[in-house]
């Protein structure tokens, strides 16, 4: 019976939960290779070492396991002077900084609040699901597929 460990090829279903247990995101099957290569939050990928196709998860995360903690600092007024013209409420514009992206939360007159939180930053979440498959790989083939990705 296969398990999950470092190189494995995993697939499962997950479903997370807030706090109220509505659900956040839910899907029927995600793929991941398990070995801390942060394609899943690292508590969650702890939890599933060592299980087996059919086994289940339930795992409860704090914000900074998840999505992180809700920083103010990420949450700018601008000017819309400053801000593209055609700007809406939704809309996503880069920040100063590589990689941070700021979305539009509400404009009025002559402002607009801009937020680079993740939506579910600051919320404690709950992951459980079911393993479906376990593969595993080769050293080579867990490099190919990370470079792959990488390249996208």
């Amino acid at each position: 019976m296969l398990k999950i460990k470092k190189n494995a090829l995993v697939s499962m279903r997950v479903k997370l939960e807030d706090e109220k247990g509505n659900i956040v995101d839910e899907n029927d099957e995600i793929i991941y290779i398990h070995g801390g290569y942060n394609q899943l939050f690292q508590k969650l990928e702890d939890a599933l070492e060592g299980k087996k196709v059919g086994d289940s998860f339930h795992v409860a995360l704090t914000p900074a396991e998840a999505f992180g903690e809700y920083k103010d600092v990420l949450v700018l007024k601008e000017l819309l002077e400053d801000l593209p013209e055609d700007i809406s409420v939704g809309m996503e514009l880069d920040g100063e900084e590589e990689g941070i992206v700021y979305v539009v939360q509400s404009i009025d007159k002559e402002h607009a609040i801009l937020n680079a939180n993740h939506e579910l930053a600051g919320i404690a979440l709950t992951a459980s699901g079911e393993i479906l498959e376990i593969e595993h790989l080769s050293d080579e083939a867990v490099k190919e597929i990370l470079k792959a990705e990488h390249h996208h």
